[in-house]
């Protein structure tokens, strides 16, 4: 079959109608997605310093769940690459061997976090953390992404 030149712009070879990939604003996370991470990346902490808060901590999972598989709906491809790629495993359980190391490490010392304040200091370090390695990964993914030419710039 011969095209006209109207309306194939849209088909490839076969005619089958050709995906344009999707933008590098609809892949990125949105700003408040990395702020629920850091919540719970700090809620072993949060929990120590305020025992009495694993309601609102469980209610803020929930909504971290709900938000996910609906308004990032769109955005759950590249919550699964992230998840697949080595760089996010790797922050991952440094993360965790960050947070169990330390809490052993200054045991060790004599210096273990009891109060209530260095709980609290310890979950921001550890939220703060998380926020600017997941962001960083982001990046690096989406970066990725457009010099496959999966993600258009």
């Amino acid at each position: 079959m011969s095209s006209t030149g109207t309306g194939t712009a849209d088909t490839d070879t076969t005619g089958a109608a050709a995906t344009v990939p999707p933008g590098l604003g609809e892949m990125r996370l949105p700003t408040w997605f990395f702020g629920f991470e850091g919540v719970l990346a700090g809620a072993f902490d949060l929990l120590r310093a305020f025992p009495s808060a694993w309601p609102a901590l469980v209610v803020l999972v929930a909504a971290n769940i709900t938000v996910s598989l609906t308004l990032l709906r769109k955005r759950l491809r590249l919550a699964r690459l992230l998840w697949r790629g080595k760089g996010t495993r790797k922050v991952a359980l440094a993360l965790v061997a960050l947070r169990v190391g330390s809490h052993v490490l200054l045991g060790a010392l004599g210096l273990a976090v009891a109060s209530t304040l260095g709980h609290v200091l310890f979950a921001v370090v550890m939220a703060a953390l998380t926020v600017v390695l997941l962001a960083y990964v982001q990046r690096t993914a989406l970066t990725a992404l457009v010099a496959a030419g999966k993600v258009t710039a």
